[in-house]
This record gives C-alpha cells, structure tokens and sequence, in this order.
C-alpha cells in the first residue's frame, strides 16, 4: 500500500561512528524523498565525522576512516541536506531514538537553523516492535518476504525501512491488538499524523528525554533529583540548574529547549 501523503516524506538512515548522540557523528547518510505525485529522489553521502571511528564500528557499517578521509564534513553540507528535507516528514527505523536526535544534533554543531521538532515522524521499528518486536532484518523478512542483503548499508536499510512501511499498512489495516490496557482497533490507518502519533513512544519535549511534557502539558525533568519537577519552578528556585546543564554533556538540542523555556520565562 502507498502512503497517502500530505507532505513529502524523506525516509532516513545513517551510520555513524557510534551510538552516543552527544559524542558521536555521522560518516553516512542516505534519504529518499518520497515526493507527492509518489516519484522518489536519492541522496547519499559519505560524511567526514572529524573523529575516528573505531574498528569495532567499521566492522559493523564497513566504512572506514580511509574511505571518509577527503570526503565533506557535516558543516560542508548541512545547508543542502536541511533543503533536501525542508517541508517533508521523516521516517526511519529507529529513528526517534536515534538517527533523529543526532541528526539534530549534527545540525546545531553546523549553526544550521533546523528544527526538527517541526517534523512529523514516523518510526517503523516502533510500530514493528508494537507488533512483533523483532529486527530490521527479520521485519523485512516478516512483512516483504525478502532476505536484507548488505544490511547496515545506509541506502539498502533506508530502503527496506520504507518497503516495511508499505508492507505494514497493508496487513495492519482494521487489526486488533493489546496494548495492556485493553483490546483495541489499531490506529494504523494510511495518514502522517496518525502514523506519526502510533509511532511515538512518549512525550519528550527534547529527542533524548530529558525533558518531557506531564499529563497536563506541562514541561518537566525527567532525570536526577529533579525528575517530575515543572522546568520553570526548578529554574525559578534553583538558579544554578541551568548553568550546570549548560556546562554539563548534555545533547545540544536538550540545552537549545531548556533555553527557550528560560526566555519564555522571561518574557512573561
């Protein structure tokens, strides 16, 4: 089935020199755009990461500090990569844990304007995991039939993410499932929003969590001493707080968010 479409949706993939997404970098990207009329546009991209990336990880993508080493950093293509995407949704396979968080923060390092945050996602190992909790690997196999040949190559996992997602609006269309709080008609219905919102697996006002909204909208922390305490009352009574997670490794996008609440707060 075809994914109805109200925007342009680039499904993305990246390979990285590892899995932290305050310290690590991208060495590979690769989007394909989705475009309304359902033609499709590539792009993929070895990355400069500007770090090593360490043989245990070259292992796994097979790319190596050799192959990335004239290649353009980040910063070099940042403004050609946010126009690639620019008004479109995004799709990966774990990409809001992930590829989404560091793509955010790869953008901040390059003092590129991009908020993500503006974007609708959708997260196919999300709905899979709901479903079947399995591997990108094996949902390919489950729902297309097919074996993944070259996986962890950034265009044939962006790829399969997409034919997954096709394939799972075709099977889960008016299915019932459990989600512990009841048998119910899944919401999987060929629509962004919804797609977006059934693939989402919390309320995080940042990527990573460390800010989220309570069950009253309201912005929290969601870590440390401070976990469930409104962002603007700690900032009002604990004035040091903001310094030290300004100064502290967290995500750049978590210390953008914390600083429009403290401008919000000002200008009230």
């Amino acid at each position: 089935m075809l994914l109805q479409l109200k925007n342009p949706v680039v499904v993305l993939d990246l390979e990285t020199t590892g899995m932290n997404i305050v310290t690590d970098r991208i060495v590979e990207i690769a989007l394909l755009k989705i475009n309304l009329d359902g033609s499709e546009e590539e792009k993929l991209m070895l990355i400069n990461p500007e770090i090593p990336i360490p043989p245990e990880v070259s292992q796994i993508h097979g790319i190596t500090n050799e192959d990335v080493k004239d290649k353009p950093t980040f910063k070099e293509v940042a403004k050609i990569l946010a126009k690639f995407m620019e008004g479109c949704d995004l799709c990966g396979f774990n990409s809001n844990r992930f590829d989404i968080p560091l793509l955010a923060e790869e953008f901040l390092r390059a003092d590129v304007d991009v908020d993500l945050k503006k974007h609708k996602f959708i997260d196919v190992q999300a709905i899979f995991h709901k479903m079947e909790k399995r591997t990108l690997a094996a949902a390919y196999k489950f729902y297309c039939n097919k074996e993944l040949v070259d996986a962890h190559s950034a265009m044939a996992d962006t790829k399969a993410t997409y034919e997954v997602l096709k394939a799972q609006l075709d099977l889960y269309q008016g299915v019932v499932f459990d989600d512990g709080k009841g048998v119910k008609t899944i919401p999987i219905i060929n629509n962004v929003e919804k797609l977006s919102e059934f693939s989402s697996y919390d309320q995080n006002v940042d990527f990573v969590g460390r800010i989220v909204y309570d069950e009253k909208g309201v912005e929290v922390f969601n870590f440390g001493k401070n976990k469930g305490v409104p962002v603007e009352k700690v900032l009002r009574e604990q004035p040091g707080y903001y310094g030290w997670m300004m100064d502290s490794e967290f995500p750049l996008y978590t210390k953008k968010v914390l600083t429009r609440i403290k401008l919000k707060m000002m200008n009230k």
